[in-house]
């Protein structure tokens, strides 16, 4: 029984997204909230219902140790790098990273740190306000936070995260349009919006369609060859450091690594690479959530986490605006830059239609991939320092 078990959760893990995706594609409220946050729901409802058995703990820490170093080369092989408008790209990182790094630390010092592992939640937190879901994970196996406190600090993040864009969305930009003293005539051309739409549509197609087939199979082949490789000389880098440092060390050089190669063409080339890793991040999503227990719930910690993140999302918000208009950074670029930093690159082309202003969709997206890039070491240099406060 206890080997029927294991073989019916390992299913689940691995396809309850593809039906997920399914459901999305063609459910529309479920498309609204999108994969992660149903994924995250159905992890849970498995972790405080499923029957108990004995092996369930190491199939849970198997799938979601596996998931995140091949996830994360994957994302990063379909980065691209670019130097038009490198100015503005650089002041608009420049400016959310220094956002990010001074609404964490206020936080934590009035919140994070009456909460247990308060710096490595503000380290997890710094990732994946830079980067997203992908620096998030990453930065929860190299620190190994309780495996319910990283559930409880997403599923806070996904409702904190929702509302800040609902609030960009419908009045925010405009009102920093207002503030930076800038009106916008800015409107989409037919043309423009037809792109845009396409560009929206392109993002909810099946992005797996075609994978079974002989071309499809071929390129699966080399993005897990190319990624393999990529994990083995990253393990072997860890081989001069302590054994506690191997984590911390294994993760920094994938992601480097990771990065690397998107500059060359033929890595570059692996169309599928991104949503493939994202497809494991999908499976780590319901296996982390599932071993989260709310029997255990502390509601004095999740008050101290959730006023943590209020800040770290609205703080680094504010703080952004205000270091872009020091910067003389457009309303409009610092909008859409920070939706890429808080709610990751996908949500930017729904920005950039609320504020029809196609100008700073490359903008938005840039800095969404160098939060993909730099994301894991920041965290890691900001856990280190919370620690030192």
């Amino acid at each position: 029984m206890a080997i029927l078990h294991s073989v019916l959760l390992t299913l689940i893990f691995c396809l309850a997204p593809a039906l997920v995706l399914w459901l999305c594609r063609r459910v529309k409220w479920l498309d609204w909230v999108g994969p992660i946050i149903v994924l995250y729901g159905l992890g849970i409802l498995i972790g405080n219902f499923w029957w108990d058995f004995e092996q369930m703990p190491i199939i849970q820490d198997i799938t979601t140790s596996a998931t995140i170093p091949l996830a994360i080369p994957m994302m990063l092989f379909a980065c691209r790098f670019t130097l038009n408008e490198a100015s503005l790209q650089l002041r608009v990182c420049i400016s959310g990273f220094l956002s990010v790094f001074l609404a964490v630390i206020i936080g934590y010092l009035f919140f994070g740190k009456h909460i247990s592992e308060g710096a490595e939640i503000g380290g997890i937190m710094s990732g994946m306000y830079t980067g997203g879901m992908l620096n998030a994970a990453a930065l929860q196996s190299i620190f190994k936070v309780d495996e319910q406190a990283y559930v409880i600090m997403c599923s806070y993040d996904i409702i904190i995260s929702f509302l800040y864009l609902v609030f960009l969305v419908s009045v925010g930009y405009k009102l920093f349009r207002k503030l930076y003293g800038q009106t916008s005539d800015a409107s989409l051309s037919v043309e423009e919006r037809q792109d845009l739409e396409r560009h929206i549509a392109e993002q909810k197609r099946n992005p797996y369609e075609g994978l079974w087939t002989k071309d499809g199979m071929r390129e699966l082949a080399k993005i897990v060859g190319v990624t393999i490789l990529v994990v083995v000389l990253s393990a072997a880098c860890t081989l001069p450091f302590p054994d506690e440092w191997f984590m911390v060390i294994f993760i920094l050089v994938l992601s480097t690594l990771g990065v690397v190669c998107s500059f060359f063409k033929p890595v570059r080339n692996l169309t599928r690479s991104f949503d493939i890793g994202m497809y494991l991040i999908y499976i780590f999503s319901i296996a982390m959530a599932s071993m989260a227990d709310f029997s255990k719930l502390d509601l004095s910690d999740g008050m101290n986490q959730i006023a943590f993140l209020c800040v770290a999302v609205f703080g680094s918000m504010l703080l952004h605006a205000l270091f872009c208009r020091l910067m003389r950074v457009d309303s409009d670029s610092m909008v859409a830059s920070s939706v890429a930093f808080v709610n990751s690159p996908p949500f930017v082309p729904m920005m950039v239609v609320a504020m029809k202003n196609k100008r700073v969709l490359l903008v938005g997206l840039g800095a969404g991939i160098v939060g993909y890039a730099l994301g894991n070491h920041f965290g890691v240099l900001m856990a280190s320092l919370l620690n030192l406060l």
